[in-house]
């Protein structure tokens, strides 16, 4: 069975050790863990973004982070739209659809609060993945993260992930 939820305090510690995993594999030589503690929960406490956290059979997998763009976000890259910050399936649970899934679960999430427009930056690998679900790859980029501008409306959320 797979469940989606929100991030708990009992998860906390798995969070931090999958997102350094991921900022590994993303090659950046800041320190994951550090990051998640000090930015990422803090902010999420705050409510200026979410964090959900993807379970199959019991086991914690994954994870997706996304907001709504607002000027009480230390990051308001398009203000008013949603975006899909990071998402991440640990290795040996990857090519099942749990990416989908908590990236689906997000976007409804992101709708259901209002949202009409969801955008995500990126490049590599993950761009197939979001073109996959339905993003769309705009003329716009993000200077600042050197990445492409994937955008997707909230009508276009919910099943068309391939």
């Amino acid at each position: 069975m797979v469940k989606v939820f929100p991030l708990r305090d009992t998860y906390a510690e798995k969070f931090k050790d999958m997102f350094m995993v991921y900022y590994l594999e993303l090659g950046c030589e800041e320190n994951g863990a550090h990051l998640a503690e000090e930015y990422v929960i803090p902010d999420m406490l705050a409510g200026l973004l979410r964090v959900d956290i993807i379970e199959e059979d019991g086991n914690i997998c994954g994870f997706c982070i996304y907001q709504t763009d607002s000027k009480e976000n230390e990051w308001n890259f398009k203000e008013g739209f949603g975006d899909i910050r990071e998402i991440y399936i640990e290795s040996d649970c990857r090519k099942k659809g749990l990416g989908k899934f908590i990236l689906y679960t997000a976007e409804m999430k992101l709708k259901e609060s209002g949202v009409k427009e969801i955008y995500t930056l990126a490049d590599g690998d993950a761009a197939g993945f979001f073109a996959a679900c339905g993003y769309e790859l705009t003329s716009e980029e993000c200077e600042e993260l050197d990445c492409n501008v994937y955008l997707k409306t909230a009508s276009a959320c919910g099943c068309s992930c391939k």
